[in-house]
């Protein structure tokens, strides 16, 4: 829509063909024949057309003329952006939320910790019952398992069938089946199988990433979805989430969209959720240093393994427990790890649950970060002296003639306000024995 006003309006529309042809003639005759004087002309274009709506357009993933907005959007952007893990993701915000996610998809809602099934074949089955899911499934499963005469599969036509898997097909079953979580071999290798890795991820050989990379650059939705997953799965040591965007949904949906580009990425083995694009840093001489940062982009990046983690226990960003039908009886709750993962890494999706009830946890988590100082637990007490049971477990007794002064060990602080707390209840409970 933007390139069409612009063309419309006679100074806009020259100085965008000037810009079209700065970046299409990088290395032609146009920019060796005119030299400096063409360079002054691409950079007056391109402050010209700041002013315009074509420089802060964007477009929408999986839309129909997709490609030829992407190629619209490059040309205005490519001559200005120089680190590739810095370049601005082309498509428009999302902002979507996994609790969103969580509300419509019952099967991903369930705790892991009492689920004893295969989550990744329960995911599966639950995609074969939706006729959208099933549909986009079979659409892939066919040409990415389909041989030909000389190759074990059309790997184009593959990747084409699985952008419109991910594209078209609700994140609550595409996900389901791609971030699942899983307790044993058997449901992470079915994990690793969802996108036929023998046939969209595997060759015969591995290129070297940064020559990968540079192939990619080459198509525009291939690109386009690289910038997306560098943009919306950003590490931050510091945030709450791991994510410079604090935003599980949109690395999810980033990462999602590199299956079915010469960038498409998976789990490493069945061992761990590490995940990378086929290839490695040899051959890759004094840019070494480069050729790693990239592939440890995908292998240990702290903010997609969160994201993946919180998926699949139904976690979210600054969700505190996941989201459950309310229980009346005692029941362990999973709640989000906050901190960032630096133990070692296991073999499922599972988040440390907290000693603390999620509430409790919530409270303190957030007068943390407001300060450094130790958090008094006693901020907890009005909860647990309802008579709720904690997340560990340990019950907590009503104060009555008929019970036991039961108290949680949150109550015995050695701090002014809970001596007093303390000694009133003391002072209620001999007034009730008095009494009868």
């Amino acid at each position: 829509k933007a390139s069409d006003q612009c063309l419309k309006e006679q100074s806009c529309s020259t100085k965008y063909r000037t810009l079209r042809q700065c970046v299409a003639g990088k290395e032609s005759n146009f920019s060796r024949a005119t030299g400096l004087e063409a360079k002054d002309e691409c950079k007056s274009a391109m402050e010209a057309l700041k002013q315009k709506s074509l420089y802060n357009c964007r477009c929408k993933r999986g839309m129909k003329k997709e490609k030829n907005c992407l190629r619209i959007y490059w040309s205005m952007y490519q001559s200005l952006q120089g680190n590739d893990l810095l370049e601005d993701s082309p498509y428009e915000p999302v902002n979507s939320r996994l609790s969103d996610i969580f509300r419509l998809a019952p099967i991903v809602s369930v705790e892991p910790v009492l689920s004893k099934g295969n989550n990744c074949l329960d995911a599966a089955k639950a995609c074969n019952l939706n006729d959208t899911c099933k549909r986009f499934r079979s659409a892939y499963i066919t040409p990415c398992t389909s041989s030909t005469s000389n190759e074990i599969c059309n790997k184009r036509k593959c990747h084409k069938a699985l952008r419109l898997f991910f594209d078209k097909v609700p994140p609550k079953h595409s996900y389901g089946m791609l971030f699942c979580s899983c307790r044993d071999v058997a449901c992470t290798e079915r994990r690793r199988q969802t996108i036929v890795p023998v046939c969209s991820y595997e060759d015969r050989e591995k290129p070297n990433c940064l020559n990968l990379q540079e192939s990619c650059k080459k198509n525009y939705i291939c690109r386009s979805r690289l910038a997306d997953f560098f943009t919306n799965c950003q590490p931050e040591s510091r945030s709450v989430s791991s994510c410079l965007k604090e935003n599980y949904a949109d690395c999810l949906l980033a990462y999602s969209g590199l299956i079915g580009t010469v960038m498409t990425p998976n789990y490493i083995d069945s061992n761990s959720l590490s995940v990378a694009p086929w290839c490695d840093c040899s051959n890759s001489g004094n840019d070494r240093d480069e050729c790693m940062k990239f592939l440890n982009f995908f292998q240990d990046n702290t903010c997609l393994k969160n994201a993946i983690q919180a998926f699949g226990n139904g976690t979210d960003v600054n969700v505190w427990q996941p989201i459950l039908p309310v229980q009346t009886t005692t029941a362990t709750t999973t709640t989000a790890s906050r901190l960032k993962n630096t133990g070692s890494e296991t073999t499922n999706n599972e988040i440390p649950t907290h000693n603390d009830s999620p509430a409790c946890a919530n409270l303190q988590a957030q007068k943390k970060r407001k300060s450094n100082e130790s958090v008094d637990t006693e901020l907890c007490l009005n909860e647990n002296a309802i008579g709720k049971d904690n997340t560990a477990g340990v019950s907590t007794s009503h104060i009555s003639s008929e019970n036991s002064l039961a108290l949680p060990r949150s109550f015995y602080l050695s701090t002014p306000l809970t001596l007093m707390t303390l000694a009133l209840s003391l002072c209620l409970f001999l007034s009730s024995s008095v009494v009868l």
